[in-house]
């Protein structure tokens, strides 16, 4: 096999724009991607060699990356499991997909991404942490607009802060919607977006709060906010955003502030419940 330019990376790409964002920060790196039709975005192509399949054509995925003498990958953008299981998508898992799928201890997202990444650990194919390719996104503790939280919505985001860990913990979601000391919305398979517009048909002027897994893996699952999270929370006249910090990847972080300032949303990072 013939050797791939010193530094190319494989990029696995769901959907979002943390793909793009990390092919964009990479320029002048050769980047391989597997790109998935209907979930990553086209404008991808533009930015890197991108290979398309269907999520459940892992054995292709791996075959691709490995032609193209990739060793060191990051994986980002939400891949729905539903296309890797089969289930309603109407693609079929091929045999590589299923042979991963039948050495797993349960259909966790947590357990589908590691076996994933022992797949391309097998094959000489090192899954880099999300941050290493995107350090300039995490983003600190403290208010990132001009607006800050009242009193009232410091306690709702220590208090829900608390909550979104434990169910975290239990690898069931990882934002709650919260107001006044009630929980209005866990998330759970639908994702943030949906999680925050089911707690907007309750009531208005609620606590978002986003935080990471205990014990998360850095090469996945990295909590991620930005425009897209912004709007959800307009529509459902929330009227803090907050995230934990050191662990949350933001996307856009201007315009996503300007929106949140124009709108009278707060948005901030937290650490421990605390607030800045």
């Amino acid at each position: 096999m013939s050797q791939a330019p010193v530094g190319s990376l494989g990029l696995i790409a769901g959907q979002g724009e943390l793909p793009l964002a990390a092919a964009r920060s990479v320029a002048g790196r050769r980047i391989v991607a597997i790109g998935f039709e209907g979930l990553t975005d086209p404008g991808l192509a533009a930015l890197a060699e991108v290979v398309w399949l269907d999520p459940g054509q892992v054995g292709q995925a791996l075959g691709a990356l490995r032609a193209a003498g990739v060793r060191e990958a990051v994986m980002l953008g939400k891949v729905p499991k539903a296309g890797l299981l089969g289930d309603g998508s109407g693609v079929e898992p091929d045999v590589r997909a299923r042979r991963l799928l039948a050495g797993l201890r349960d259909r966790s997202d947590d357990a589908i991404l590691a076996a994933v990444a022992d797949l391309l650990a097998e094959h000489g194919i090192a899954l880099l942490e999300q941050a290493a390719v995107l350090p300039s996104l995490v983003a600190a503790e403290g208010v990132l607009g001009s607006l800050l939280p009242t009193v009232e919505q410091r306690v709702d985001v220590a208090y829900g802060f608390n909550v979104a860990k434990a169910i975290a913990a239990l690898d069931v979601g990882q934002t709650v919607v919260v107001k006044q000391g009630a929980v209005l919305a866990v998330e759970a398979i639908e994702g943030t977006d949906a999680t925050i517009r089911r707690a907007g048909a309750i009531t208005s002027g609620a606590c978002i709060v986003k935080v990471a897994k205990p014990g998360q893996d850095p090469r996945f699952d990295v909590p991620t906010i930005g425009p897209d999270t912004l709007f959800a929370a307009r529509e459902a006249g929330a009227g803090l955003l907050a995230f934990e910090a050191g662990h949350t990847l933001v996307i856009a972080r201007e315009r996503l502030v300007a929106e949140a300032d124009a709108h009278g949303i707060v948005v901030l990072g937290t650490a421990g419940g605390a607030v800045a």
